[in-house]
């Protein structure tokens, strides 16, 4: 059952209006807030102050790009999916790949995140979709592992905080949620379906410190947020159609939106938008790994902002 308190309130945290907004991150080296616009291929990054996104910078990669993840140290930079492979994107937004291509020709990266013990999972979709593509983790030694096989839109993830179950999307066909076994080698297992997500497509997800589900809703409108089991607790309705992921910046939950494919956006969509919520979560598990070494600068371009 549904229960939608009456107390929440959607503000528009942004100025800015993006074509596809993706991936909101807390940063826990610096409390700053990183997200992507996968349509025009950037990064970037501002602080939420006094209920408003405040932009710093944005880094251009020039390709599609999917889910940013920080590196533990301050200073060191983010790894990003972007198109096939694993990049590093270094303060100084230099470029520099980490990995070759992994994803299939045609496909590119999508949503992914950390788990506890360091390491990066990242996911591919298919395009067009058919269910062939991956879901990798890379630990420390940069090396990507394939995890999970059969998948056509990897999206959103979240791991329990011991890192001992993971609660993955792929999007379609089934539109549910899934919950796996993780072993410390990071070894899938016990898959499960933990509830099926109706009136939209479900995309990006986090998890507060309860251990509940937020899970964002593209083309319905909507937040919802789940229980472990499967529970839908709360329906949180939005003035933007196409929300695409969250994150929880302390008890700030931080929603993306696109407004890509809408004949007529109204004022939200394509917003970052901020719910003021019960329970918060903890900043984005960061990758264990050292930055590339790097071998000169691709096709960026860096704009203050």
């Amino acid at each position: 059952m549904s229960h939608t308190p009456p107390s929440r309130t959607v503000e528009i945290l942004s100025d800015a209006r993006y074509v596809q907004a993706e991936s909101p991150r807390w940063d826990g080296r610096d409390g700053g807030l990183a997200w992507i616009d996968m349509a025009t291929g950037s990064l970037h990054r501002g602080r939420l102050e006094h209920g408003r996104v405040i932009p710093e910078t944005a880094v251009v990669i020039g390709a599609q790009i999917g889910a940013p993840i920080p590196l533990a140290e301050p200073g060191a930079g983010w790894l990003v999916g972007v198109d096939r492979r694993v990049v590093h994107i270094g303060d100084d937004a230099v470029v520099t790949a980490l990995t070759g291509d992994v994803a299939a020709p045609g496909d590119y990266m999508n949503d992914g995140g950390g788990d506890p013990s360091g390491r990066f999972w990242v996911g591919s979709q298919s395009m067009p979709r058919d269910p062939h593509c991956t879901l990798w983790s890379i630990g420390a030694d940069g090396i990507p592992v394939a995890r999970l096989d059969g998948v056509t839109v990897s999206n959103g993830l979240a791991f329990d905080p011991t890192g001992s179950t993971l609660y993955y999307i792929d999007t379609l066909p089934h539109r549910s949620i899934e919950a796996f076994d993780v072993a410390p080698d990071g070894t899938l297992s016990n898959r499960r379906t933990v509830c099926r997500v109706d009136g939209g497509n479900p995309d990006g997800m986090t998890i507060d410190l309860d251990g509940n589900l937020w899970v964002a809703v593209w083309d319905a409108a909507e937040v919802r947020r789940y229980s472990p089991e499967g529970e839908l607790l709360e329906t949180i309705a939005l003035p933007a159609k196409r929300p695409t992921a969250v994150a929880l910046v302390g008890s700030v939950l931080v929603i993306t939106t696109a407004s890509i494919g809408l004949a007529a956006p109204g004022e939200a969509d394509g917003a970052l938008l901020g719910v003021q919520v019960d329970v918060g979560g903890i900043p984005a598990w960061p990758w264990a790994g050292e930055a590339p070494v790097q071998h000169g600068a691709g096709s960026i371009a860096e704009a203050a902002l």
